[in-house]
């Protein structure tokens, strides 16, 4: 079970849909967002999506004008060009891990089934959650805890596992969760293992590095006047779109070029949107997502 798009009327506005124009869905799970892009566009349009999970390609629409990758939204710009693609008029991500994946008592993505600690998008690759657990150093795993998932006792949660570890292999959520049961004050518990769990599953999927790498490859792949639109769900992705967006690049300040002249390739259309209480209280994994779009310079 695919989770419903999240903000459906507000992503598909936000894009400005050309009824000829082409684009691309870089996360497209069930199929949701994709669908509704492809009732906006004609039969000369046409729409790439993405996704490294290949129990998402399942979910392929039977659509002449839609083309579905089987790979990591990074490889955008060399996937466009395979498919004789130079430019497009939109991109969007719905960057929320679908229900799909918290719901499968297989993947170890969610705190309430006693499975092991996988965590991958692509099954494909060999590295998981529960290579961290077992080979991050201390100061590694005191760092991705503190840097994906704000939590100030960083440092304790990292020298419990290692010391849990040294009794034996740390395989199975059931496991991890027990381990980290000193530090899950009575009411807050699944608050602080969803935030262990997260930075987990950052690192394993290199998130944050994924999201840069095609973030970048944005101003020289969207047509002048064409839309971009994201929507986040925790506040370090949120911040990576929102820097990119006011300045072009992830620092605070935008960078300038030798004259001194800033290159800010986007402009953004509003300052973001958040879902209704309506659709909050119909589907509770929105309450935390942020819309944000900008239109290319």
């Amino acid at each position: 079970m695919y989770h419903s798009p999240v903000m459906p009327v507000e992503s598909i506005d936000s894009l400005n849909i050309l009824s000829n124009g082409v684009y691309v869905d870089l996360t497209f799970g069930g199929g949701g967002h994709s669908k509704l892009i492809l009732n906006n566009l004609s039969s000369k349009g046409k729409l790439i999506a993405f996704d490294q999970d290949i129990d998402a390609i399942e979910n392929k629409i039977d659509d002449s004008r839609f083309i579905l990758i089987n790979q990591n939204f990074k490889f955008l710009k060399q996937n466009l060009k395979y498919n004789n693609i130079l430019n497009v008029d939109g991109v969007f991500a719905d960057l929320g891990v679908s229900s799909h994946q918290f719901d499968s008592s297989k993947r170890g993505f969610s705190i309430r089934f006693d499975s092991e600690i996988d965590m991958r998008m692509n099954t494909n690759s060999s590295f998981d959650a529960k290579e961290i657990l077992n080979e991050y150093s201390e100061n590694q795993l005191s760092n991705i805890f503190f840097e994906y998932a704000d939590l100030r006792n960083s440092k304790d949660i990292a020298k419990t596992i290692v010391d849990a570890r040294s009794l034996g292999k740390i395989k199975r959520t059931s496991q991890l969760n027990e381990i980290l049961s000193s530090f899950l004050p009575k009411g807050f518990e699944n608050k602080i293992l969803a935030k262990v769990y997260q930075a987990l599953r950052i690192e394993v999927n290199q998130e944050i590095e994924a999201l840069k790498e095609v973030l970048l490859q944005l101003p020289s792949l969207v047509k002048k006047g064409g839309t971009i639109s994201f929507i986040t769900y925790h506040s370090i992705e949120d911040r990576i779109v929102k820097r990119f967006i006011q300045n072009g690049c992830f620092n605070s300040e935008p960078s300038k070029n030798e004259f001194g002249v800033s290159e800010i390739p986007f402009k953004k259309t509003f300052k973001f949107i958040a879902p209704s209480l309506k659709e909050v209280k119909s589907n509770n994994r929105a309450r935390s997502a942020k819309l944000r779009s900008a239109i290319k310079i």
